[in-house]
Order: C-alpha cells, then structure tokens, then sequence
C-alpha cells in the first residue's frame, strides 16, 4: 500500500472511534408540548399513561387517551383535579387485584 492509503486509512479510523460516544442530540425531548388543564371524565377515558421524569425529559407526563376519536392529551400532574383522578384509579387498581388473584 502507498502512504497515501495508509494515511487516509488512518483518518478514517481515528473519526470513527472518536464520534462512538457522542450522543446524537443533547436537547431535553419531552412527550407533552402543550399541556392541558380542562377537566377529563373518567368514562371517556380509553387510556392513561403515566411516563416519570427521566435523563431526556425532567417532568413527569401524563397522557390521556379519548375513546371517542382517539385523541391524545396531556394532562398537568400537578392539577388537583388529575390528582384526584389518579388516586381514583390507583384505589380501582387496588380492588380489582384480590379478585383476580382469587379466580386464578
């Protein structure tokens, strides 16, 4: 091989090894841009998901589900009203368990 090569073999090496342990972006990515106050039924829920603060985003998010047209919102954890929403269902959770464990 001429030096050339060699040389160019070299760069090529040397850049690779060094862009391994770069991260690919370095902004903070959360789920919910906009986040919602309005109140939710609990019975128009399809889902809710409960995502905790992270390394990429610093907040927890909360994401309801509509049944109706599927539309996906967020919802503010700190609101009184979602609080009391998840306490709801965290108690609903609760009383659900025994009874499935029974008919297993």
């Amino acid at each position: 091989m001429n030096q050339s090569a060699v040389l160019i073999f070299c760069l090529i090496l040397l850049t690779l090894s060094g862009t391994q342990g770069i991260p690919l972006s370095r902004t903070v990515r959360c789920t919910c841009i906009k986040i919602s106050d309005r109140p939710v039924n609990p019975r128009s829920l399809e889902k809710l998901e409960m995502i905790p603060a992270s390394q990429s985003c610093p907040h927890v998010e909360i994401i309801a589900t509509m049944k109706k047209n599927g539309e996906k919102r967020c919802l503010n954890p700190e609101s009184k009203t979602i609080k009391n929403l998840l306490k709801a269902i965290s108690k609903e959770r609760s009383k659900r368990s025994p009874r499935t464990q029974r008919e297993a």
